[in-house]
């Protein structure tokens, strides 16, 4: 009795669109939910077994600041994912402590090869790691949120999406500012030349007289 209940609440469902809020999922969406969510443990998983390995104090404050907000998100996450409401506790936005500036150009190093031993463990590895997390939860995050239909989770994934930029971009300036992520530029000429390659739109576009034309038949 209990099955044709629910079969007939589904089949009424499908026809009126009246969809209970923690079912309001599309199949993309749950998809997509569960890659987010995997990813986000995994990230949370390697950003604890790298920090025993952390030296530097500013790249462990970055890591402990990093695993707290991210920590949070997957939190936010899994709560509107399971209920399809607003989450109790609102979206936060992630904010580096460091500047912004760049050291350009490059400067001779040794040629980078896989580790042979654990030992060979560094600050500049551990940062590596977790900058490439930040820059795959910044996809995932932006590719699930492009196939969400609820409306709540859609804006959290969306919401996370600067975070993780955020996270990305403080962890390529720790890395120029101790030289393992080195960034050149091209020759003042070329620079010049496609920093002006483009120039502003103006106006609105005009329809053509053909179109005018044909508008009138």
């Amino acid at each position: 009795m209990m099955q044709n209940q629910q079969q007939g609440q589904m089949h009424q469902n499908m026809h009126t669109g009246a969809v209970p809020q923690q079912m309001n999922h599309g199949g993309h969406e749950v998809f997509d939910l569960h890659e987010v969510l995997s990813g986000s443990i995994g990230t949370l998983n390697q950003y604890m077994m790298l920090r025993q390995h952390v030296k530097d104090q500013e790249l462990m404050n970055i890591l402990d600041r990093q695993y707290q907000f991210m920590q949070g998100e997957y939190n936010t996450t899994v709560e509107c994912f399971q209920t399809g409401q607003d989450p109790s506790q609102p979206t936060q936005s992630y904010k580096m402590n460091q500047g912004n500036d760049f050291v350009y150009g490059l400067k001779p190093s040794q040629p980078k090869k896989p580790m042979q031993t654990l030992s060979e463990i560094s600050d500049e590895f551990i940062s590596g790691c977790m900058l490439a997390s930040c820059k795959s939860g910044a996809s995932s995050k932006t590719m699930a949120a492009l196939e969400t239909t609820n409306p709540v989770v859609r804006r959290v994934l969306a919401d996370s999406v600067p975070n993780c930029i955020e996270m990305a971009y403080e962890l390529s300036i720790y890395q120029n500012k101790h030289h393992y992520y080195q960034v050149p530029q091209l020759a003042q000429q070329d620079m010049n030349q496609m920093l002006n390659a483009y120039g502003p739109a103006q106006g609105m576009p005009q329809a053509s007289n053909t179109n005018m034309n044909n508008m009138k038949h």
